[in-house]
């Protein structure tokens, strides 16, 4: 009788531990994947983005263009090679050039008309959108 009973209570209590022991697995589970899907939308998303944006900027790159590099030259692009990815600029007053590769290139200063009618579109639609808006909550 008396191991009977004992059976019994080590069999309810493996129970309950089993049954903690999948919950806490599932809740691990869980959280790993909102930690991943956390990590992705704030770091990982917005990094390849920037990289898109810079790779069509450094191939929208034209001669005459003001650039400037990842180490702060500032100068004027004078010959690209796009065989070995390698843009000559032209610095200073005493018209220095330099050789460098193409992605040492951090930023075009030089506006082109292209890139000024992306960015009007873009403020038109969202104004458009706006307009929308505003004619939807009146009525």
């Amino acid at each position: 009788m008396i191991n009977s009973i004992a059976l019994t209570f080590l069999t309810a209590e493996t129970a309950d531990t089993s049954a903690a022991s999948s919950a806490s697995s599932v809740s691990f589970i869980v959280s790993l994947v909102l930690m991943i899907a956390i990590f992705y939308f704030l770091i990982i998303r917005p990094q390849n983005k920037k990289d898109k944006e810079q790779k069509a900027m450094r191939n929208s790159l034209r001669i005459g263009d003001e650039v400037v590099t990842i180490g702060g030259i500032i100068g004027i692009i004078v010959h690209l090679n796009s065989e070995t990815e390698t843009i000559l600029i032209e610095t200073g007053s005493d018209r220095s050039r330099i050789r460098i590769k193409s992605w040492a290139i951090s930023e075009n200063l030089t506006k082109h008309d292209e890139q000024d009618e992306i960015s009007q579109k873009k403020k038109s639609k969202k104004k458009d959108k706006i307009e929308e808006a505003s004619d939807t909550s009146e009525k």
